[in-house]
């Protein structure tokens, strides 16, 4: 396989990837961190990272709405839960493992 269809294969992977998490709203980033150790706000720093590695600003707020599909604090309002005292801890106890 060529490096550009690699390249392709790999984006599309990221765009699905991108479009599930968008419709999966009832999944909490707190749910994804204590299962997979990366939440949503992790794709959005990998991809401002990714930019700022090849000279283009992107910015916290502006990845984080690529990768939310609207702005952090809309989606925060409309979507995100309080954590559960169960889920805090969880989080707590994988945070010092």
């Amino acid at each position: 396989m060529d490096d550009a269809t690699r390249t392709e294969l790999e984006a599309a992977a990221f765009r699905r990837l991108r479009d599930h998490l968008r419709e999966r709203t009832d999944v909490q980033n707190i749910d994804m961190m204590n299962l997979t150790g990366f939440c949503r706000n992790c794709l959005s720093r990998w991809y401002d990272e990714a930019a700022a590695e090849r000279g283009i600003e992107i910015g916290k707020a502006k990845a984080r709405e690529i990768v939310y599909g609207m702005p952090f604090d809309e989606w925060r309002a409309t979507y995100q839960t309080e954590a559960s005292p169960e889920q805090k801890a969880a989080f707590a106890k994988q945070s010092h493992d």
